[in-house]
């Protein structure tokens, strides 16, 4: 295989997301336009989260070599013509709100995107699970025609995971600010 040459290399190793995703974010502003980064990451939700960034902002996700346990991202930085403002879904709602839903009894179609080991240290009760890296995958587990709450642990792949549902015509509201602080039940190991 061939080496990949990059112009600067982002150590993300150990972090949990949104870590790897905010040291790209502020890295990327020393790289010139077509330059190439290289993140090196642990966490396997890493893969979901950089090429949804990187689609997000214009950049191009070039795609992951894995070694080991490290995954090395490649990301080529958009060139200003190409390199678009970051997005954030619009609709948006509240733990606490969440919360309020929940303890009314109102049938709520609940995802959370975060990974499967995640989840099952700790979820909403009746959440249908979905990692990120596969909801593209798995949209026909999801029902259309209702509102979906979508959860991950800080919500900035939830944010992700509500654009890419939007896009796909599901009417989808982001959690923030996430399972890190969930104060409603919880059930798991």
């Amino acid at each position: 295989m061939n080496e990949v040459k990059a112009n600067q290399t982002v150590d993300a190793k150990g972090l949990a997301c949104p870590m790897p995703i905010v040291r790209t974010k502020k890295a990327m502003k020393e790289l010139e336009a077509g330059q190439v980064m290289e993140i090196l990451a642990t966490d396997k939700g890493s893969k979901a989260d950089l090429k949804a960034w990187s689609e997000s902002t214009g950049h191009q996700y070039l795609g992951t070599v894995e070694e080991g346990e490290v995954l090395k991202h490649y990301v080529r930085k958009a060139s200003d013509y190409e390199e678009q403002p970051e997005r954030h879904h619009p609709h948006v709602i509240k733990n606490d709100e969440l919360t309020e839903k929940i303890a009314k009894g109102e049938s709520l179609q609940i995802l959370d995107v975060r990974e499967e080991a995640e989840y099952a240290f700790g979820h909403i009760p009746g959440a249908l699970s979905v990692p990120f890296g596969r909801l593209q995958q798995e949209l026909n587990k999801l029902k259309q025609d209702e509102p979906i709450y979508v959860i991950c642990r800080t919500g900035n792949r939830s944010d992700m995971a509500a654009q890419l549902l939007e896009s796909k015509e599901f009417k989808a509201v982001n959690v923030v600010p996430g399972m890190n602080s969930w104060s409603g039940k919880v059930e798991g190991i």
